[in-house]
């Protein structure tokens, strides 16, 4: 990446917005007036991005392992953090053999994500507690809308040529418009990760900016592949350039990378989630993906979002995870706290 950041552009001078409804959920009727204020974006301002691109590691890895120490949940607490995490899940199926079967299982089990004993033991069985989210590839979007109509949970699409994003972006554009055709209402998009290595910043806004249009209004989550991205510098630019083009959400990985979401990469998401706020007044969401498959590891990043963010964003229209076997574990977690036993993985239904 060149070592400066050659050109200037206009800043946004937005007024401040902080608006915390809940957004209406998928499938259901939508108010006149309801969710957080949408981010509208700004023009692609090079000095603001100048403004941010020293990053440094050593201080968020310190700060990294401060907090994952300092704060111990346990008992009830514990089981009440982990239903939040529930809540917060986009609950996701990305594989080859991917059927409208399994996408039906999956939709199932976000519909009734814990076993009745386990609800009943909690005394949770009058609360309506699902995944925010299900996460398919384009081609199982009608099917997971259809399973999924009016329970409120959101169905998400992954599209431009997911996992790598390296297709013409008109074919990118078009899948985005099928997903929204077919009824996704949010849309999980990758960029091309060689335009943070050539600070083709210009070039990463304007195709962001279309993906955007291209949504309409459904929500629009930037993966930005942390892992393919080297360097803290690259992902705090990209995050700072996706949100400019309007992204909703940033996220950090698609969970093909070798490394998917580490703390010390959300970190510096989130910081760049903060600078974006302090300067237009538009709260963006934060999605970690990949690799993150314990209760244990879950709760690290609530502790995360709560000490840098606030309450605000431990709420799904602010957070969500990306998860698969995620659930399972909670389960488990859920089970040892109400029995004192942990169970075997296939005592729980496939999630």
């Amino acid at each position: 990446m060149s070592s400066t950041i050659r050109e200037a552009g206009a800043g946004a001078g937005a007024s401040k917005v902080m608006s915390l409804q809940a957004r209406a959920a998928a499938n259901m009727p939508v108010p006149s007036e309801h969710g957080i204020a949408r981010n509208p974006g700004m023009k692609l301002d090079l000095g603001f991005l100048e403004s941010v691109r020293s990053v440094n590691r050593s201080a968020l890895e310190r700060r990294v392992a401060t907090l994952t120490k300092r704060r111990s949940i346990k008992a009830d607490n514990q089981a009440a953090w982990l239903l939040r995490v529930i809540a917060c899940m986009d609950l996701t199926t990305l594989n080859s053999n991917d059927t409208d079967e399994r996408v039906r299982r999956l939709c199932a089990k976000a519909v009734n994500p814990l076993r009745r004993d386990i609800v009943d033991g909690l005394g949770i069985a009058g609360e309506t507690i699902r995944p925010a989210a299900v996460c398919v590839y384009h081609p199982f979007v009608a099917t997971a809308v259809d399973a999924l109509r009016g329970t409120g949970i959101h169905v998400a699409a992954v599209s431009t040529a997911f996992p790598h994003g390296l297709a013409p972006l008109s074919t990118r554009l078009q899948e985005i418009e099928a997903s929204v055709r077919d009824g996704a209402d949010e849309i999980d998009v990758v960029i091309p990760r060689g335009l943070v290595y050539g600070a083709k910043w210009r070039e990463l806004f304007n195709e962001i900016v279309a993906m955007r249009a291209a949504c309409g209004e459904a929500h629009l989550k930037v993966i930005l592949g942390t892992g393919d991205l080297a360097t803290l510098r690259n992902v705090m630019l990209a995050s700072m350039v996706a949100m400019m083009a309007g992204a909703d959400f940033i996220k950090t990985s698609t969970g093909k990378e070798s490394v998917n979401a580490t703390l010390p990469v959300g970190l510096a998401m989130v910081r760049a989630i903060r600078a974006y706020f302090e300067e237009t007044g538009y709260l963006i969401g934060f999605k970690p993906a990949g690799g993150i498959s314990t209760a244990k590891v879950s709760l690290d990043w609530l502790v995360l979002m709560k000490e840098e963010l606030g309450r605000p964003w431990l709420e799904p229209d602010l957070f969500r995870f990306g998860a698969s076997s995620l659930l399972t574990d909670i389960e488990r977690q859920l089970e040892h706290h109400l029995t004192g036993h942990y169970s075997a993985n296939h005592r729980h239904a496939m999630a």
